[in-house]
């Protein structure tokens, strides 16, 4: 009782609002509007004017193209100097390892990831928009460069070059198959880059809505498992190929397990001691996040341990363990990547530079809302394009934002992108200076960086139980993504994912969910009768509406579920009263002749007095005259009563069929003749249609597709459903003073 009271006190309490105003249709409420007068522009105008330069234009193209010349003159040095100094170091001291261990991930001998690490993430400072992003190599684009890679250049065809017996051990074959890889990575870059740079300067940043978040965190998790596979053999100091393309997870696994007997002791707990070494780390700086002014660097003291022990026991030599090897040191004079590759890795970099493109305008997108300022998805694209396309004549191979190093840089206090230049810049220095110290490292090392970087994708893992919670079109997205990837590899993968999230929008359209709505008493608020109690619907209204478009797709639905819900099927009314009209007419027929029958007999065996009773016993009968019937209720009486009930309910219950076009966005030819259908069907039972809140795009589609004419008109259209309601209520003669 208290609750009832308190509830009434509240609504007297709330704001209220009158509005007096005639009922308006489409019709009715254009003729009051005026139009904006707009001048139609030619396309050589629209061209001219694109055309045309000023010097605010001009401005505005140049600061738009090369974002630091807008933010770097008004760089607060004591403000922001600081962290991104911090930041600049804890980020390269970060890149370094990572840049050395992904380039095993490409398939590319270690220095080439440190060119990854230096030339794009130097540029991108001068193109990118997002201030707290970490361009460089990721695990996931390393590892689709190098399945390329392979795939282009196997084991076996360079081995078929050489006649040594011991071809693992043949230092020229190993030269000769990296030195391929290498082109390949290289014009893999080159073509990516221009793939994005194009997209870019079209426009086209909205490519990445495709790949939607489960479909990402799917597919990554799905690489994570791929990227594992790929780094047991070095963490077991195995000699395995390196298999790319459809079961290659199993393929890879397979043949470390063929070859377990062979693991180097060495490298094995060289390299579990360096995992476990990361782990601890790891977890020291996420427990003690607060308290530390910045990260521990576990991963270039783990590198620096490794090569420390590595040089001192000689482990190369000694057991056997596979280190680095030759760092070359400064830098390569740039070199035209192989144009001939081309065609053959086309796809592939068409699926590097969306998914690089997709994972760093996500980033960027989390730190700009966090920090309050805005990105530019077209300019990200141009800038990563043009980190690909100049890096690749620098021998860098694919590159996109790293999630570890970005959330370190923002971390660690990094404001602009001077974090990521100066992070550059220390592994220029390792390239030009000190390259060589880190010959020594054992490659097992950096399998151990790899894997606990894998930490943060594995858990993603638990995404299956988060969306089997909240969506299970999602759920499927994600598990098709992950299984796909695993098993037709990153590409086909990709490719397939991508081709299901697509099939779920339609199928999301092709299967709204359709409903009744009816008012809320005493308002013009309309909501689902079947999910509230105090919504009733109107005496004699139906109000139908389906929470998508109406399009080839689902037209044939829409038309069902209205029959459905409404519970009137105009095809069966009218097939039913012919049948039953039929069926009078056969029995009035037959009752005809058996009377003109019992006449003529009459007629010549009695009198004159019986033939004239039998006449007016006739003319009481309910005879056809001028082929009608004399009575109307002569087409109802011999019907059965399921029959007469489905013939006469339209008539007395239902007269008006309102369709809510709220949640329409669009209607192509198929459903305007869908709806033109529905609206003669039920005006030929004795049903008007009428169409609510139909926005201004839909009815130039309309238009357009020539839906008016005589029988259909304007007039249907009206402003609201409550317009719609009234109008219908007065047509009908039964308009409350309620409303």
């Amino acid at each position: 009782m208290e609750h009832a009271q308190d509830h009434e006190a509240s609504l007297e309490q709330t704001q209220r609002y009158y509005v007096e105003r005639p009922v308006y249709t489409q019709e009715l409420l254009q003729g009051q509007l005026h139009r904006r007068e707009r001048t139609p522009q030619t396309l050589g105008q629209r061209i001219a004017r694109s055309c045309r330069c000023s010097s605010k234009k001009a401005k505005s193209h140049l600061y738009s193209f090369l974002p630091i010349l807008q933010w770097l003159p008004r760089y607060p040095v004591k403000e922001y100097l600081l962290g991104d100094i911090i930041s600049g170091i804890s980020t390269g001291v970060m890149q370094l390892p990572q840049g050395l261990a992904y380039a095993l991930l490409a398939a590319v001998p270690p220095v080439f990831g440190l060119y990854s690490s230096f030339y794009p993430v130097f540029l991108y400072t001068f193109f990118g928009t997002s201030r707290h992003i970490s361009i460089g190599t990721f695990a996931v684009i390393s590892m689709m460069v190098g399945g390329v890679a392979v795939r282009q250049v196997p084991d076996e065809i360079i081995s078929l070059g050489y006649n040594s017996t011991n071809l693992t051990d043949s230092l020229e074959y190993y030269h000769a198959r990296d030195t391929k890889r290498v082109q390949v990575a290289v014009t893999l870059a080159f073509l990516s880059g221009i793939i994005q740079l194009c997209l870019g300067l079209l426009r086209f940043g909205f490519v990445a809505i495709y790949l939607t978040e489960p479909l990402v965190r799917g597919f990554t998790t799905a690489a994570a498992v791929h990227v594992f596979t790929s780094q047991l053999k070095y963490l077991l100091g195995i000699k395995t190929n390196r298999y790319s393309g459809p079961l290659s997870v199993v393929y890879s696994i397979a043949a470390v397990l063929s070859k377990i007997t062979t693991t180097n002791i060495a490298a094995l707990i060289v390299g579990l001691t360096c995992i476990v070494l990361l782990f601890i780390g790891k977890e020291i700086n996420l427990r003690f996040k607060k308290k530390l002014p910045v990260p521990i660097p576990m991963e270039i003291i783990v590198v620096i341990i490794g090569t420390g022990v590595s040089a001192g026991m000689n482990l190369s030599e000694s057991y056997r363990v596979d280190v680095v090897g030759t760092i070359p040191q400064g830098l390569h004079a740039p070199a035209v990547p192989e144009i001939r590759l081309i065609p053959a890795i086309f796809v592939d970099a068409i699926a590097i530079a969306i998914v690089g493109f997709s994972m760093a305008v996500s980033m960027a997108k989390i730190f700009a809302l966090k920090h309050g300022y805005t990105t530019d998805g077209n300019q990200e694209l141009i800038a990563l394009g043009i980190c690909n396309f100049v890096g690749s004549f620098f021998q860098s191979f694919s590159i996109t934002c790293s999630m570890s190093r970005s959330l370190v840089q923002e971390s660690t206090g990094g404001k602009t992108q001077i974090a990521g230049a100066l992070s550059s810049v220390m592994v220029l220095l390792v390239i030009v200076a000190i390259g060589y110290l880190f010959e020594p490292l054992p490659q097992t090392v950096l399998a151990a960086i790899v894997m606990v970087n894998l930490k943060g994708m594995f858990k993603q893992f638990g995404d299956v139980a988060h969306f089997w919670r909240t969506s299970k079109i999602e759920l499927a997205i994600w598990v098709v993504a992950f299984v796909a990837s695993l098993l037709l590899g990153l590409d086909y993968g990709l490719l397939t994912a991508v081709a299901f999230a697509m099939i779920t929008v339609i199928y999301r359209t092709q299967s709204p969910q359709y409903r009744l709505l009816g008012p809320i008493p005493g308002t013009d608020i309309y909501c689902d009768v079947e999910e509230y109690k105090e919504v009733q619907e109107y005496p004699g209204i139906k109000i139908f509406q389906a929470n998508a478009s109406l399009y080839f797709a689902n037209s044939e639905s829409y038309t069902s579920a209205l029959k459905k819900k409404t519970g009137v099927d105009p095809c069966v009314l009218l097939a039913a009263r012919r049948k039953a009209q039929k069926r009078h007419a056969r029995e009035l027929k037959a009752a005809n002749a058996q009377k003109k029958q019992a006449v003529l007999k009459l007629v010549s065996s009695s009198t004159n007095d019986v033939e004239a009773s039998l006449k007016h016993e006739i003319a009481n009968d309910e005879l056809p005259v001028n082929g009608k019937f004399g009575s109307a209720d002569a087409g109802v009486q011999d019907v059965s009563p399921d029959e007469h009930q489905n013939f006469v309910e339209p008539k007395t219950n239902i007269h008006s069929l309102i369709l809510d076009f709220t949640p329409v966005n669009f209607v192509d030819s198929v459903g305007a003749k869908t709806l033109k259908s529905i609206i003669k069907e039920y005006k030929e039972v004795g049903i008007s249609v009428c169409i609510a809140s139909c926005s201004g795009p839909v009815m130039k589609e309309l238009t357009r597709l020539n839906f008016f004419d005589t029988t259909v008109t304007r007039e249907l259209l009206f402003h609201s459903v409550h317009d719609a309601v009234l109008a219908c209520q007065v047509r009908q003669g039964c308009f409350t003073d309620s409303l």
